[in-house]
């Protein structure tokens, strides 16, 4: 970033500006497609531990908008997965008496 700061107060060379431009363009993309692999592998495992099919995890595609959707279907859908029941407290054995 400071480089690119320097570049714009002086003269830029437009070989320059050209090759910095294109690097960015070859790295946007590969950055975006981890960030959403950041969120969507969560959520397949998230929804798929909630009984809902992982397959909407896909709405991570749309950036801000289908994330906001999952959570929104998550939070106020009801759960196919039966909770755990509490343990029982059983009384240990007594020892023999002998």
């Amino acid at each position: 970033m400071l480089y690119l700061a320097f570049m714009l107060q002086n003269e830029p060379d437009p070989a320059l500006v050209q090759h910095v431009v294109m690097v960015m363009l070859a790295l946007i993309p590969i950055i975006i497609l981890v960030a959403i692999a950041i969120v969507m592998v969560p959520c397949w495992f998230i929804l798929k531990k909630a009984g809902f099919s992982p397959w909407l995890s896909l709405l991570c595609i749309i950036p801000s908008f289908g994330t906001v959707v999952l959570l929104y279907i998550l939070a106020f859908s009801d759960w196919k997965v039966v909770p755990a029941p509490p343990p029982v407290w059983q009384q240990p054995p007594y020892p023999p008496r002998g």
